[in-house]
């Protein structure tokens, strides 16, 4: 959605709460006036509605103005944001004005749409203040299509995100909707959108809805009854058709059945209570795998997360505590962590110290990309199949993928940061015969599977446990096998934070900065000791190592992302986060193979991480919160 302008309610509250009971709106601040008593007359959740009558009872301008003060953006990943009242949150009223949009786009785009329909998804979150939860938001989003004569697939029950866009190309829908935050905070709810072919919008789609969405506020006749779909014609569930085909797609990727039927190997697995447990077990039973141990107290979806601070794996050991403990108790070696929507993957695993190791986004990457290639190549024989072979990743993710490709002769190719850009990019290969076997980024998201053209933590989950099993027939762990991975390819060191900042001034500055290092429209020559030798900003478009200096992958002004190369073979990138307050940064150091002083490696990237944080972000000058683990 586009965002608004701020609003100036303090006067506004003031006089409302002076005025006698029918006096009507004041002349003042029409903008505020006017959106207070649209929203005030079209909200019909009672709960929300008290919360807004009750701070213009107390003339609470500052809670308003957090409520009112622009309205949540609808952009490529849909909406996120915390759950409560206003324009600005999650809440009844902006889920059915969203998806009368997304309706009214829909109809615009497809003729067929009352023909083929769309599924909707939705987690096990919910906010007991405002009344919010995602299935009372997906119930929602059905009633309007359905109120529309659009035939929708909603999910019964709690699914994983992945069955979503695996829903939409197994059964030709036009478009589907998982309503999730994934991992963010308890607090937080959101709206994600795939487009027919199964995978995420990009632009100009996430501009047409928005625009749409502008158009369609006013919410239509029983756009509040969602009981109305219980006897409608149009209300379907793929629960289980998809949870059946959904096993048998990914059992194409079960290499070595017989090792897993027979492996004595271990595993934890945690929900992180989230909505993975059940499907990771399913997925074990595919495999023909012994089911792995699930730590008790996460199992279970609670909302409230009451175990970890953050539910999300990628935060590190500290959500695996009880993972660990569980681990010890019953002799696992392996640890798989889901986070809450079950799209993501975190791995731990114990090595012969005793103590725990969780692997990287990154290095988790170069596993399963190798194990994935190595499977692919034992069951193809023609050698001229490589020449239509591609694995993808992010471009703030490990260039491991690119050294295997060069050395084994099939495709890599680099896109824009998410999954948006891999799963659309995978699709129009996969259309071309391109056979494409493996994606990832380093946010612990994974691609093993093309029946699911988005990151899929089910499938991960099972499929790094059938390579620990095999590895564990040759007297190997996964951390020795990475190990012989960069032994053979090269070794490739990572390193990435972030920073927390809620102030976007602060962050535009300190991009501004950047641009205009020594002077206007110059970018830095170095950084501490270290010396740039290539900059590519994909914000503005400019890429110094292009005859036009002119970037080849997709710009986005909505978004600050800037790659620094460097002249002792690093490279480091600064990025805004779409859907948290974070500065994140990524860093990567590339050696050839047959270079096998790691520590000195680390060293260099220690060193360079440390000048990018002390010169390029300034912390203690922009005020800017490290992580906390």
């Amino acid at each position: 959605m586009k965002r608004l302008p701020c609003l100036d309610l303090g006067a506004l509250c003031m006089q409302l709460v002076s005025l006698p009971a029918g006096i009507g709106w004041l002349t003042r601040n029409q903008y505020s006036r006017t959106l207070i008593q649209f929203y005030l007359r079209v909200e019909k959740n009672p709960k929300t509605s008290a919360i807004v009558k009750q701070l213009v009872a107390e003339g609470n301008a500052t809670e308003l103005q957090k409520y009112f003060g622009s309205r949540m953006e609808f952009g490529t990943a849909g909406l996120r944001a915390a759950m409560g009242a206003g324009i600005s949150h999650m809440n009844d009223l902006t889920i059915i004005q969203t998806t009368q949009g997304f309706c009214r786009y829909l109809e615009k785009n497809f003729s067929d749409l009352k023909k083929r329909g769309v599924v909707i998804g939705f987690d096990a979150r919910a906010h007991l203040s405002s009344g919010g939860s995602s299935k009372r938001f997906a119930r929602l989003a059905a009633n309007t299509f359905i109120s529309q004569g659009i035939p929708v697939y909603l999910f019964s029950d709690i699914t994983p995100t992945p069955f979503v866009p695996y829903t939409v190309t197994h059964l030709k829908l036009c478009a589907g909707i998982m309503v999730t935050a994934s991992h963010n905070p308890k607090q937080d709810n959101g709206y994600k959108v795939y487009w027919e072919n199964g995978a995420q919008i990009i632009s100009p789609h996430d501009k047409g809805i928005s625009q749409a969405i502008e158009e369609n506020q006013e919410p239509w006749p029983q756009a509040w009854d969602d009981k109305l779909i219980d006897s409608s014609l149009l209300l379907h569930d793929p629960y289980a058709t998809v949870n059946k085909e959904y096993f048998k797609d990914i059992q194409k990727q079960c290499f070595h059945r017989n090792i897993n039927k027979e492996t004595n190997l271990k595993f934890v697995h945690t929900s992180v209570h989230g909505v993975g447990h059940k499907f990771v077990q399913l997925a074990f039973k595919a495999f023909d795998l012994s089911p792995p141990f699930a730590v008790p107290e996460q199992k279970d979806p609670d909302p409230e997360f009451p175990t970890v601070k953050y539910p999300n794996p990628e935060e590190g050991q500290g959500v695996l505590t009880l993972s660990f403990a569980l681990a010890e108790k019953d002799g696992a070696k392996i640890i798989l962590a889901n986070d809450p929507d079950a799209d993501r993957l975190a791995v731990a695993e114990k090595q012969e110290s005793g103590e725990w190791k969780v692997f990287s986004g990154n290095e988790l990457g170069a596993l399963l990309g190798w194990w994935i290639f190595t499977c692919w190549k034992n069951n193809n024989r023609d050698t001229c199949a490589i020449k239509d072979v591609y694995m993808l990743s992010s471009t703030v993710s490990s260039k491991i993928l690119r050294a295997i490709a060069l050395k084994e002769g099939f495709h890599f190719e680099e896109t824009l940061t998410g999954f948006k850009w891999m799963g659309n990019r995978a699709k129009q290969l996969m259309d071309q015969g391109k056979a494409v076997l493996f994606a990832f980024e380093e946010a612990i998201g994974y691609m093993c599977c093309p029946a699911v053209l988005d990151k899929d933590g089910v499938s991960a989950a099972v499929i790094t446990a059938e390579m620990a099993s095999f590895l564990a027939t040759r007297n190997l762990s996964l951390s020795q096998q990475l190990k012989a991975v960069y032994d053979e390819y090269g070794f490739h060191i990572t390193k990435a934070s972030y920073f927390i900042c809620h102030d976007p001034k602060v962050i535009q500055q300190l991009f501004d900065n950047l641009r205009n290092f020594d002077g206007k429209n110059t970018y830095p020559k170095s950084c501490g000791r270290f010396k740039v030798s290539g900059i590519r900003d994909l914000t503005t478009g400019y890429d110094s190592s292009q005859p036009d200096q002119k970037a080849i992958l997709p710009t986005s002004k909505s978004s600050q992302m800037i790659t620094f190369t460097f002249a002792n073979g690093g490279v480091a990138t600064m990025r805004t986060s779409g859907t948290e307050p974070k500065i994140k940064y990524y860093s990567e150091l590339c050696a050839p193979p047959g270079n096998s002083d790691v520590e000195r490696l680390k060293k260099e990237l220690d060193e360079l991480v440390n000048a990018l944080e002390k010169h390029f972000f300034q912390p203690e000058k922009n005020n800017l919160q490290r992580k906390t683990e």
